[in-house]
């Protein structure tokens, strides 16, 4: 497996609010076409700082590979712009090629793809059932403030980070939310991490694609800074996800979940 990690951000003139020139810093974005054993499958719009998960955790996550252990390599080359994934069976199976060739349009940043094909997988899978202490929301929530590196240097990214309730275990940024979950997905395939235990935040809205994505990865809690659409919270009461949204310091809303919410911290909220 290729290390094609790119650099963060680069700087650009631009003019401020008082008419003059300033250098600041934007992300970069790349295309990265996906080759499955020689089969194109998705151009990716990502920021390029880990590729071969991004790519891992999107095939993992649209089903195209079940499991980790079929895949023989992958290779990115951003002189061509591609990465290109090999298997040991070396060619797709009929899941994959049905998989290929029927796909709807979802509402992630860049016109990501889903498979319609994933919402059965999705709901045959049981999500284990999480509680979760409001204390640790905002213990997390505090943790998190200091990782959004490049948000804070260029704006212009989403993040998403997988969390304990008492740590954060590793936490990406990539111009669209949905990849920045492959990303983690990808790392969590790698390094054999299971979803039991864990939950997801996002600093973007929790779509119908999110939740698919949690919970494909095993993931039955999400935190989001934004709010939730009607898909995304039916998906998220079928599935028996706690979905959080609109957290701000002390404030969040429980849109789906609360029983599984235990408030331990009443004391700690404070009107903003």
């Amino acid at each position: 497996m290729t290390q094609a990690g790119m650099s963060l951000t680069f700087s650009v003139d631009a003019i401020n609010a008082s008419g003059k020139q300033t250098c600041v810093e934007i992300p970069y974005e790349f295309a990265l076409t996906i080759h499955l054993d020689g089969h194109e499958v998705a151009t990716l719009m990502t920021l390029g700082t880990h590729p071969e998960e991004l790519v891992l955790g999107y095939l993992r996550n649209q089903g195209m590979i079940r499991v980790i252990e079929d895949i023989a390599s992958v290779m990115v080359n951003w002189e061509e712009e591609t990465a290109r994934v090999a298997t040991f069976h070396g060619t797709p199976g009929v899941d994959e090629a049905k998989m290929m060739s029927h796909r709807i349009v979802t509402s992630g940043c860049g016109q990501a793809m889903m498979f319609d094909c994933l919402l059965q997988s999705v709901y045959a899978a049981k999500l284990p059932t999480r509680k979760i202490r409001q204390s640790a929301i905002y213990s997390i929530l505090r943790k998190l403030s200091n990782q959004n590196t490049i948000y804070r240097i260029a704006g212009s990214v989403h993040g998403c980070g997988l969390c304990t309730d008492s740590d954060v275990l590793f936490f990406v940024e990539d111009v669209g939310r949905h990849n920045a979950a492959d990303v983690i997905s990808g790392r969590m395939w790698l390094e054999r991490i299971c979803g039991e235990g864990k939950l997801l935040y996002t600093t973007g809205r929790l779509t119908s694609e999110i939740v698919i994505k949690a919970a494909l990865m095993g993931i039955s809690v999400l935190i989001s800074k934004s709010g939730t659409t009607r898909m995304g919270l039916e998906l998220a009461q079928d599935l028996g996800l706690t979905m959080i949204g609109r957290v701000k310091k002390s404030r969040f809303l429980v849109y789906s979940g609360a029983e599984n919410l235990i408030f331990d911290a009443l004391s700690d909220r404070t009107e903003e």
